[in-house]
């Protein structure tokens, strides 16, 4: 048996489990298995790897794809250099197990935004600070795109409140990109606080949410024309690379 799993804390809005399930069934895999791991505080991981002696990889979701660092033997350079994994392999030597770190969120980010990309897409905004907005802003500026993070507590110069969002910073950020759980399910009522009436058809509106397809968010940059993408491409891409890597 190979076991691979979800580990983040709530876990109710996941497709990962489902995708690789499916992913395992199409490829005749009958002896791989994934699992959710709702932990809730990141110190029970040393616990879990204990209890679970199949257990080959890991995906990190919110909000422990900055916290898991300390629990990690290596990081790979490009988490290093994001200061965020979400992809982790084991690999097990008699009771001891090896811990390695990896980032497939910036694979998984890139590839949907490259396809609507244009010469007028110079500055974006990323809604959150936690571990998915450190990949995106690795991207971004890979890019040569202008950062700025909105957070509801900012902490540095480099981030501003909602509050102090106006129409001229929506019109000037022509890429705006969630990356908070703001609109998740179950809570998919709810949409990030942005003046959306500066939204027009040359916004790009990305939603790292994939759970609903379409948030509120996006269904307000819908009514703008603005163009979309959620969070599912991603999903598939960063699951994909992380197979990659628990199989290298």
């Amino acid at each position: 048996m190979r076991k691979f799993g979800l580990i983040g804390y709530p876990l109710g809005h996941s497709f990962s489990k489902g995708y690789f399930t499916r992913k395992f069934e199409e490829q005749g895999l009958p002896e791989c298995q994934y699992e959710n791991f709702p932990l809730e505080a990141i110190s029970q991981l040393p616990g879990l790897i204990a209890s679970e002696p199949d257990l080959v990889g890991l995906n990190v979701t919110i909000p422990y794809k900055q916290d898991v660092f300390v629990y990690l033997e290596e990081v790979d350079a490009l988490a290093q250099e994001i200061g965020a994994v979400n992809t982790i392999r084991i690999e097990r030597d008699g009771d001891r197990a090896r811990l390695t770190g990896f980032n497939t969120d910036a694979y998984g980010f890139e590839q949907p935004l490259l396809e609507v990309l244009k010469p007028i897409h110079q500055s974006a905004l990323i809604l959150g600070t936690g571990g998915a907005s450190k990949a995106v802003a690795y991207i971004l500026r890979k890019h040569g795109i202008r950062i700025r993070y909105v957070s509801r507590t900012p902490k540095d110069t480099e981030t501003i409140s909602y509050e102090a969002l106006t129409s001229e910073l929506i019109n000037d950020s022509k890429i705006i990109i969630n990356c908070s759980p703001v609109g998740m399910h179950p809570r998919d009522k709810e949409c990030p606080s942005l003046p959306y009436c500066s939204l027009t058809s040359d916004h790009i509106l990305y939603d790292l949410v994939y759970n609903p397809l379409l948030t509120r968010f996006l269904e307000k940059g819908k009514t703008k024309k603005a163009t979309l993408i959620n969070g599912l491409p991603m999903l598939h891409l960063q699951a994909e690379k992380a197979w990659e890597i628990w199989n290298a």
